[in-house]
């Protein structure tokens, strides 16, 4: 894509993009500082793509930096193919494309030695071929059928069903949606439920993708705090009544990246906040069946009596594979038929075998979950052991489930340190990748998903690129403790 084909009417202003970039500058020539702080909020999405830039000169006053250090750091982005340039249309936010990677920052994903710690997601168990076999065989009874099916299949449909009815929900088919992964279902309930200029609340710090589905829409979301000491509920109520909001997303279970959890108490009381505002309130499970830590927790929907105002996702892709791209809604009957409407607008249905394959893992995979909860406890004691040798400095809460660690750096140097990592062969998503506004600066978000020796190699180069960073002596936190 050349500039030619660029839309430009997004811009992103000087004090904006300020935010975005946090505490970039490092030991070293600054504009090679400021390119990789830019790299990194363009590949993190902080800054879209087709995003006109500000010029050379507000950039360097906004930051305080030389005329020559801007210039020089949108000409290395250039040069790597991150912008493209043309009198006229000013610098706008690209991607390379073929010999524009030409530079030594690896592509996303790429290179054999490239740890990619940008995503929480485990590989799959050795138990899915046996589960794609056992679909294989159910298959034909479905082959006669076109194979379009937007609410999802009948025998899906009800082992969702019996899953909530199992954790203390008493569901039947008609309230499941089945969709093309968590994803979809969040795009879902968020377009049917708000539009430009509309208030949608979420945690904060959250998934990215939720804050997406909302600027999607053209609707605001509105942060409510939930870090390491859980979610603000006295605020969330405050936010209720105050904003009027269309909509409120929460991660009720080892929260995407904090790990905290909402306890039984919590979850009630939020069940009565939406009923009391009539305000629906999304709750994403797509972590619970990883709780690693403890007792499993309680299902957010309770025994379903909010069902008009309290909705549940779920998804495969996080405790069985991604690669299964299979998620739900669990909600009113007429809100799932009238998601159902929207969807077949643009997906006439999950495939059919994907669905056959998570009904199969539903309803026998007791022992596959099992072996994954084992296995991420032993990896996430291991990622804990190395950041206590290697990196004391970091503040490291332990979660009780999920997928990830939350960790404070105990300096504003999370972006900056995200640029770098790479080039050390390891990427990771920096704080502000999960905030709204830009911030969580101090803060990093690392995946204990990968097997042993992947994390002992980026906690290896995660201690070269943070010595690269020259921040200096930082005073030593507290303990390591456990999130709940």
């Amino acid at each position: 894509m050349t500039i030619h084909d660029l839309p430009t009417d997004r811009r992103i202003g000087g004090a904006r993009l300020r935010t975005v970039l946090g505490v970039w500058q490092r030991t070293g020539p600054s504009y090679v500082a400021l390119a990789d702080a830019l790299r990194a909020a363009i590949l993190s999405g902080s800054v879209p793509l087709s995003t006109r830039l500000p010029s050379e000169r507000e950039l360097a006053l906004v930051l305080d930096v030389s005329r020559t250090t801007s210039t020089a750091a949108y000409g290395l982005l250039r040069d790597e193919g991150y912008v493209a340039s043309r009198r006229g249309s000013g610098t706008v936010t690209t991607l390379p494309d073929g010999p524009g990677l030409r530079v030594g920052l690896p592509a996303p994903g790429s290179g054999d030695d490239l740890v990619d710690l940008s995503i929480a997601a485990p590989s799959a168990p050795s138990s899915l071929h046996a589960a794609y076999l056992a679909a294989l065989d159910g298959l034909p009874r479905h082959l006669a059928a076109t194979g379009y099916a937007p609410s999802g299949i009948a025998a899906l449909r009800e082992a969702i069903a019996d899953w909530y009815v199992r954790r203390g929900t008493p569901t039947t088919a008609d309230q499941i949606l089945v969709t093309t992964g968590a994803q979809q279902a969040i795009h879902l309930l968020v377009s049917a439920h708000a539009g430009p200029g509309d208030r949608v609340v979420v945690e904060h710090p959250t998934y990215p993708h939720a804050i997406e589905a909302v600027r999607a829409v053209g609707a605001r979301p509105v942060p409510v705090p939930a870090g390491v000491d859980g979610l603000d509920l006295d605020l969330l109520e405050s936010t209720l009544r105050q904003s009027a909001p269309r909509l409120v997303y929460l991660i009720p279970d080892h929260r995407n990246p904090t790990g905290t959890s909402l306890s039984p108490s919590e979850r009630e009381r939020v069940r009565s906040l939406a009923r009391r505002h009539r305000t629906m309130v999304v709750g994403d499970e797509v972590l619970t069946e990883l709780t690693i830590e403890g007792p499993a927790p309680v299902s957010f929907a309770g025994d379903g009596g909010a069902s008009g105002q309290v909705v549940s996702i779920g998804s495969a892709s996080k405790s069985f594979w991604g690669g299964l791209r299979v998620g739900w809604v669990r909600g009113h009957p007429d809100l799932v038929a009238r998601l159902a409407t929207i969807r077949s607008h643009v997906d006439m249905g999950t495939p059919i075998l994907e669905q056959l394959v998570v009904a199969h893992l539903l309803t026998a995979g007791d022992e596959t979950l099992a072996r994954r909860r084992a296995e991420l406890r032993v990896r996430r004691d291991h990622l804990v052991g190395l950041l206590r040798e290697r990196l004391p400095q970091w503040q490291v809460p332990i979660p009780r489930g999920g997928l990830a660690l939350w960790v404070d750096l105990g300096t504003p140097a999370s972006s900056a340190l995200a640029a770098i990592a790479p080039r050390h062969g390891v990427r990771v998503a920096a704080g502000p990748a999960f905030a709204v506004d830009g911030s969580f600066e101090r803060n990093l978000r690392l995946p204990f998903s990968e097997p042993p020796e992947a994390l002992e190699r980026a906690v290896d180069g995660l201690t070269l690129a943070w010595d690269a960073l020259g921040t200096g002596p930082i005073t030593l936190g507290a303990p390591a403790r456990m999130v709940v």
